[in-house]
């Protein structure tokens, strides 16, 4: 047993412990955690076949943001691929843990247990299937020096601004369990990410790499959906209802960022991870003036885009000043 006084260096299994342990970890009487150090075995289905799922938490103070939202993750993710985990108990163990951590990255991968069924199979049973819980806590400076005041009076973190581009590699569209979901098979985010980084290494594009935060993902049916690791939020010219800021006057406090205009967002019917962040801003957004509308974001649109911002759990809201098309032409939001 890994005493973890400190935080653990590496990735712990929370989850199955010793038999004799009745909890996901065990808590002493100094607030302290302890759990196994166990290895991965070549049989676990996460490996074999992606069966599982994962979620990044950030980490201020020894608080988990977003806390509510991961636990409405680890619900859904755990009924949409029947796995039995008590989400409650897993959320106060991850948060003694935030404790220890004080500040970083919490990341959370959650697996099938192995089975005997043969193949791909798996025994389904009233409470879902047994499962693997691993957990890896990273120490990390989150950048919180400038921060968007929500209009339920919490606080995002907002990024500096950057450039995005389009990219070739697209996503795949899923049947809908599936569409949405975070779960382990991220291949096509693995390509596109490669595309990402071999653009910024490209001698002749030092300029553009320079500026690069984000690149802009197609699925399978041609529709623009999300970042290589984000959401996506955007404004059109013909429906924006102000046109008086645009990404590059975010202030430290400028609170009226997100509440200025309409913002879209691309579904996650079919394609895509429907994150953390996006349901922050989409529900902080619900009760003022102009509710944030689910609506496509299709070749034609891009021309016409007036603002654009991809969001994650843990960078919060990258706002963008220009986006590169594929045909090579820049649509510049400071020109607007």
């Amino acid at each position: 047993m890994t005493d973890t006084t400190s935080v653990p260096n590496g990735w712990v299994c929370l989850y199955p412990q010793d038999s004799s342990l009745t909890e996901y970890n065990r808590v002493t009487e100094d607030n302290r955690t302890t759990s196994q150090t166990v290895t991965m075995s070549l049989d676990n289905r996460g490996l074999a076949y992606a069966d599982g799922f994962f979620t990044t938490m950030g980490v201020i103070d020894g608080l988990i943001l977003w806390s509510d939202y991961h636990y409405q993750r680890l619900v859904s993710h755990a009924d949409t691929l029947q796995l039995n985990i008590n989400s409650e108990e897993l959320l106060a163990v991850l948060q003694l843990y935030a404790q220890q951590l004080e500040q970083g990255m919490l990341k959370l991968v959650v697996t099938r247990a192995a089975q005997d069924v043969r193949g791909y199979g798996y025994a389904p049973s009233t409470n879902g299937s047994d499962c693997e819980i691993w957990l890896k806590a990273t120490a990390m400076r989150v950048s919180t020096a400038l921060q968007l005041s929500l209009t339920d009076g919490n606080l995002v973190p907002i990024q500096p601004n950057a450039s995005a581009i389009c990219l070739s590699s697209q996503i795949a569209c899923l049947p809908p369990p599936l569409a949405g979901l975070k779960s382990l098979n991220r291949l096509d985010n693995v390509l596109a990410s490669g595309e990402l980084q071999q653009i910024k290494s490209e001698p002749l594009a030092s300029k553009l790499a320079s500026t690069l935060g984000e690149g802009l993902l197609r699925d399978m049916s041609g529709q623009w959906v999300e970042g290589t690791m984000s959401n996506v939020f955007y404004q059109l010219a013909e429906e924006s209802l102000s046109k008086s800021k645009t990404t590059s006057s975010i202030r430290k406090d400028d609170e009226n960022y997100l509440t200025t205009g309409q913002w879209y967002t691309p579904s996650m019917a079919r394609s895509g991870v429907t994150g953390v962040m996006r349901q922050v801003i989409i529900d902080a957004l619900s009760t003022t003036q102009y509710p944030v509308i689910i609506r496509s974001l299709q070749d034609e649109d891009l021309p016409k885009l007036t603002h654009l911002f991809f969001c994650n759990a843990l960078r919060g809201i990258m706002p963008m000043s220009s986006l590169t098309l594929l045909s090579g032409d820049v649509v510049d939001f400071e020109s607007v």
